[in-house]
């Protein structure tokens, strides 16, 4: 049977695009993790960035509880392709819990982390970002991706003390799931998709025995940098799958997202707040209607940034076209693919795989 995982191994790494440089040992940024203060990658001057206070362009923060969500949301993903979302379930003490955990793997000596490195043609454990390969620059990052259990790697980190670390993982993915179906339902129908031509996800939160949602846990982390002008956290990049939703575990501000007519824009952290992202799936059931929105990472010269990023799409050999919108006329921009072929496109060719399939 077809996995997310066999759909990476099509494309297996070299190990040098695949092990973290040890950051706790440097002391100045090293040629590998220098970039051009230009263009470069779809990078942009930091001098272009816009700063949120000047202007008062910032990502909509929205209440799930407001009557008002489902407009709202639809509005944002139109606009932006990334909000903030409140009032979502999850709670304050697993939030903690996460991030503990996460900063627990983050804090262990490099050449204990490389006991969870991920294998060549895997996409599960320890490593660089898997966009690595489409630049010429490393990042100032590093990762640990969970498909599923992560037990097997924990093992090796923790013979006796995995445990912990396993039941807050799985217990955020569950709770991650059942936000992301819940909040794609909203999405859809915000732009009037009807319920029956949801397929696999109508009502997903209530379904136990149909195809399995393709998903990931990506723990993410951004060490300190001593020269920050010269480094780069996470190139610019649209996500693959349909939605992303993002913890920032901490009020290190880091994130940037492109907005059109505008510029890059910081996302500063909200308290108790989620931050949502449109992905590639989404665009292309929308039609376009939503945006797949390019988003990157910026590093600090004195804060440990770390996020913890769930990544939701349909199941593996799911067919992605244009969904049908009430009254619309509006001709399909993009022609059916499977999620696996969606992928392995992707793994390909990181900006062309949109183009690929454009009928426009």
């Amino acid at each position: 049977m077809a996995t997310l995982s066999g759909a990476y191994r099509k494309t297996p790494l070299h190990p040098r695009h695949i092990i973290p440089i040890d950051f706790q040992s440097l002391k100045h940024v090293p040629e590998s993790h220098s970039w051009p203060s230009s263009d470069h990658g779809g990078l942009v001057m930091r001098s272009q960035l816009l700063e949120n206070s000047d202007d008062g362009a910032s990502l909509p923060v929205i209440d799930l509880g407001d009557p008002d969500a489902l407009i709202l949301v639809g509005r944002a993903c139109e606009e932006w392709g990334m909000f903030q979302v409140t009032n979502h379930g999850i709670s304050s003490s697993l939030l903690r819990d996460v991030e503990s955990e996460t900063r627990r793997f983050f804090s262990l000596p490099a050449k204990e982390k490389m006991k969870a490195l991920r294998s060549p043609g895997d996409v599960s454990g320890y490593g660089v970002a898997r966009i690595t390969p489409f630049f010429e620059k490393f990042m100032w990052h590093e990762g640990f991706t969970i498909l599923g259990s992560p037990v097997e790697h924990t093992r090796e980190l923790w013979p006796h003390g995995y445990q912990r670390f396993c039941e807050v993982m799985e217990v955020y993915q569950k709770r991650m799931k059942e936000l992301a179906e819940r909040l794609l339902v909203v999405i859809l129908k915000s732009v009037g998709i009807r319920e029956e031509c949801m397929g696999w996800s109508r009502f997903p939160a209530a379904r136990h025995d149909g195809p399995t949602p393709c998903t990931a846990l990506q723990l993410n982390s951004y060490p300190p940098c001593p020269d920050p002008a010269r480094a780069v956290g996470l190139a610019a990049h649209t996500d693959s799958f349909l939605l992303t939703v993002l913890h920032q575990a901490s009020s290190i501000h880091g994130l940037q997202v492109l907005k059109e007519g505008t510029g890059w824009v910081r996302v500063v952290p909200v308290d108790g707040a989620l931050v949502v992202n449109v992905g590639d799936m989404l665009h292309i059931m929308s039609n376009g209607r939503f945006r797949n929105v390019r988003h990157r990472v910026v590093v600090n010269q004195t804060g440990h940034r770390m996020s913890i990023a769930y990544f939701y799409g349909p199941p593996i050999d799911y067919q992605i076209s244009p969904v049908v919108q009430d009254g619309s006329s509006c001709p399909g921009r993009f022609r059916p693919v499977t999620v696996q072929e969606y992928i392995e496109m992707k793994a390909k060719n990181l900006e062309g795989a949109i183009s690929r399939i454009s009928e426009t």
